[in-house]
């Protein structure tokens, strides 16, 4: 008896230090379910075909009963029936459309959830939006509300948030590919992985605190942590180390075109645009400030930049420019280096040291690697076609060179090479969406995991010496885990320790 007691202290000793140490992270259970019901159109604005409102809460029922006139109950689950649309007051009639009913938990915010497919007219919408307003007990819904109570419901984790709101923005196939695989859950899956690693970890650590003294933990617990902790921190590790790729396509690549002046650079950045975009003129120093756009090349999103021509200048407002053009070449992800052709040498076989040099100037020495730029040879239409088979052959044998692109922006010969180069290049920055593991999408994902990393560390460190501290180091890593998914809790460690060690059964 006195056995049982000691032991059911010790069990609460644990499950306060547990709580007292998860305080960070939310959780869906945590959450009461919201009493009010709330109302939005859920569709795009503007004129459009269909329109769809939806309601969601405990009086989403009775507000389709009372807007739909259906006087002999709700609807069949996820049916769509034709009805006319009602103010409940005035009993006007606003339109003639589709309703749909989702009883909950079956819905995506896990809530009763009734739907208005109505015409796309700004009047029917707003004469449907004021008929709802006017019900007792609805109100509007705040920006992001249905979502957050999915998130609430445990419908959605908030990796599959953020993956819905990416794919809502998505602008380029690869953004959307992406996006779909996150809001999937892939990404999450990854995570929640490792939590459920990381948790059995802490769970083992924790019992061989409290329980090992009374031969009720099996010899080798820790040792068992020792290998795993190592083999996560090393999988987490890898996932960091993916150079951005998965932000960089989120939110775009940044492409700069630079180079000396008269280069070609405006006239090649109005060929991608397909537009005059910027102005071209044989006038040196024409373009002085940063002129952007947003581009799909490929499918990949692009952040193009047009830049002033570097060279020394008198100037004070040229020489801004240049300084502007230099600093986003330091910011950019790929760029364009634009030579004019006419002024390599007329010796082949110096072209490459002068390219060489060309570089130098217009690229930050640590970007001055073979992924970090292109090389174009502009106005290739004004030389011999023996003398650029020539150049080709030169810098085919140069080893050092990254591959180079001859292209003349005026007749558009080379410029279907050009475009293939630069969409390898694409891929090559932004990888495949659909490939491997999910890519790192948001820069909060990095810090937490950056955090977790670094919390793991801290096991090695005392493991040793202090059990309960590199036991804190386990828990503030799985609470850095815990908070990019929003999932963690500290009834979950202690359902693995009972689970695997069957303490107290």
């Amino acid at each position: 008896m006195m056995f049982a007691c000691c032991r059911r202290n010790t069990f609460l000793i644990t499950h306060k230090r547990l709580r007292l140490g998860f305080r960070c992270a939310s959780s869906a259970s945590s959450t009461a379910e919201p009493a009010d019901t709330i109302f939005a159109l859920s569709s795009g604005q503007g004129r459009c075909g269909v329109a769809v409102v939806r309601v969601t809460g405990p009086a989403a029922g009775g507000a389709l009963r009372r807007v739909a006139g259906l006087s002999c109950g709700l609807p069949a689950p996820r049916t769509a029936l034709l009805r006319s649309i009602v103010h409940p007051q005035s009993k006007e009639v606003l339109d003639r459309g589709l309703v749909l009913w989702f009883p909950g938990p079956h819905s995506f915010t896990g809530e009763d959830i009734a739907e208005f497919h109505i015409h796309g007219g700004p009047a029917v919408i707003s004469g449907v939006l004021q008929a709802l307003g006017s019900l007792p007990g609805l109100r509007p819904a705040e920006a992001g509300e249905f979502t957050r109570r999915a998130f609430h419901a445990g419908k959605l984790d908030l990796t599959e948030v953020e993956g819905l709101g990416d794919l809502i923005h998505a602008e380029t196939q690869a953004q959307r590919r992406q996006a779909l695989r996150q809001m999937a859950g892939d990404l999450g899956h990854l995570y929640n992985g490792w939590s459920e690693q990381l948790k059995r970890c802490l769970a083992h650590v924790e019992a061989f605190i409290d329980f090992s003294e009374g031969d009720l933990i099996e010899d080798g617990v820790l040792n068992q942590v020792d290998i795993a902790v190592p083999q996560l921190q090393m999988e987490i590790e890898k996932h960091l180390c993916d150079e951005r790729r998965g932000e960089r396509l989120r939110s775009g690549v940044q492409v700069v075109i630079a180079g000396s002046t008269n280069a070609g650079k405006s006239s090649l950045f109005n060929i991608l645009c397909q537009r005059p975009a910027a102005i071209v003129s044989p006038i040196a120093g024409t373009t002085r400030d940063i002129v952007e756009t947003s581009l799909d090349i490929g499918g990949f999103p692009v952040l193009l930049s047009d830049t002033a021509g570097l060279r020394d200048t008198g100037d004070c407002v040229e020489r801004e420019g240049v300084r502007r053009a230099r600093q986003m070449v330091g910011l950019a992800d790929l760029t364009l280096v634009l030579v004019d052709s006419m002024q390599l040498p007329q010796e082949p076989q110096m072209v490459s040291g002068f390219l060489s040099e060309y570089l130098k100037n217009v690229l930050p020495s640590a970007k001055d690697h073979e992924q970090g730029y292109v090389l174009i040879l502009n106005k290739s239409d004004l030389l011999p076609k023996e003398h650029i088979s020539m150049i080709q052959n030169v810098l085919t044998q140069t080893s050092d060179m990254a591959p180079v692109s001859i292209l003349s922006c005026h007749s558009r010969e080379g410029l279907d090479d050009f475009l293939t180069l630069l969409q390898d290049r694409l891929k090559t920055l932004c990888g495949d969406p659909l490939a491997g593991s999910p890519s790192l999408t948001q820069t909060r994902h990095r810090a937490h995991l950056q955090k977790c990393v670094d919390a793991l560390n801290q096991y090695y460190e005392y493991r040793d010496t202090d059990l309960a501290l590199a036991a804190e180091g386990l828990r503030l890593g799985l609470s850095s885990l815990g908070r990019i998914t929003g999932k963690v809790g500290a009834e979950d460690i202690l359902d693995v320790i009972f689970r695997d060690f069957c303490i107290g059964k």
